[in-house]
């Protein structure tokens, strides 16, 4: 109970650090938000009416306070460029509400991808590169060569061009999909789905790649530990040794990395968004940050924040439970 409250306290200060800090760098930012909304011909009386409703005739101290209560009430206060009619602003929550579902559906996509391939695949390339090497004509030799160079090479693709050679090879080769024909999860939830396959796939080649090599050099080392040769001599099989023992040892930094990796695709995703047309969050903090829409940037560095720390703060009681003998500290 200790470590878990240590963890928490430990969340709730980054946060408000994070939050203190999003705020403070909009306030000192040129420019003057109520002249953006309404434009250099409104009069001085419409200035001041604004700046009352929208609170900004008070103090930043104070504003700031106001925007934690407000957030820590479920108020995230009013976009300053969307609006539901000419007299009524949009709530941010709202707004966010609208395209959270988007980017947490493809990360959750992703995610499943990136499990169910990389780790299989891991384990496939740590057991080639373990077979004794017997000359070029080695299978397993040449295996591992091929998972070596087909993994460093996507890498080292970027994510935006590897949207676009997935948008060329399964929307306009293979007519998989329509590229840019997104159907929204409330018209319809399978076609939704089925079309965030493609981004999903953007997103995950790259971290597939990386989990697979980190696996297998995890279980390499692993292998070589002196607990393996003492498997082998007390008469335990190839299978067992590699599935009960080494692999269960060699996952625990890799859940670390896929925490990391968790926390870099739902935070993130912003460019494949782009590529693909996707109406989540990622395009509104881009289209949000260039039209000066302070709250909803703010929130959405809230948001953020808020992800990678607690996914951090998943991974180290995952790691506890796949192996309890690590100390509380």
């Amino acid at each position: 109970m200790k470590y878990l409250g240590k963890k928490i306290i430990t969340l709730i200060m980054t946060l408000f650090l994070v939050s203190a800090a999003a705020f403070l760098a909009f306030q000192i930012i040129p420019g003057d938000v109520v002249t953006s909304i309404l434009g250099t011909e409104a009069t001085p009386e419409r200035e001041q009416q604004l700046r009352e409703e929208l609170g900004l005739d008070n103090p930043p101290i104070v504003r700031y306070f106001n925007w934690v209560a407000g957030v820590l009430k479920g108020d995230l206060g009013v976009s300053y460029r969307y609006s539901k009619n000419m007299n009524e602003m949009m709530p941010v929550a709202e707004l966010i509400g609208d395209k959270l579902p988007v980017t947490l559906w493809l990360a959750a996509a992703a995610f499943v991808l990136i499990a169910l391939i990389s780790i299989p695949l891991g384990v496939f390339w740590a057991k080639c590169a373990s077979v004794p090497k017997r000359g070029s004509a080695c299978l397993s030799g040449f295996l591992d060569a091929a998972l070596g160079v087909a993994t460093q090479a996507a890498m080292a693709v970027p994510s935006f061009f590897l949207g676009i050679l997935v948008t060329f090879l399964f929307g306009i080769v293979l007519r998989l999909f329509a590229p840019g024909g997104y159907v929204g999860y409330k018209e319809d939830f399978w076609s939704f789905l089925g079309y965030l396959l493609f981004p999903a796939l953007s997103i995950a080649i790259p971290k597939i790649a990386m989990t697979a090599r980190f696996l297998r050099n995890s279980m390499l080392t692993e292998l070589r530990a002196d607990y393996v040769r003492t498997a082998y001599s007390k008469g335990c099989t190839g299978r067992r040794v590699l599935y009960g023992h080494v692999l269960r040892n060699a996952m625990m930094p890799v859940v670390t990395f896929l925490g990391m990796i968790v926390a870099e695709v739902v935070a993130g995703s912003i460019v494949i968004e782009q590529v693909f047309g996707l109406p989540g969050i990622g395009r509104l903090l881009i289209s949000s940050i260039s039209t000066r829409d302070f709250p909803v940037v703010e929130i959405l560095i809230l948001y953020i924040t808020f992800v990678v720390i607690f996914v951090y703060f998943i991974v180290d009681i995952l790691y506890r439970v796949i192996d309890p003998r690590v100390s509380e500290k």
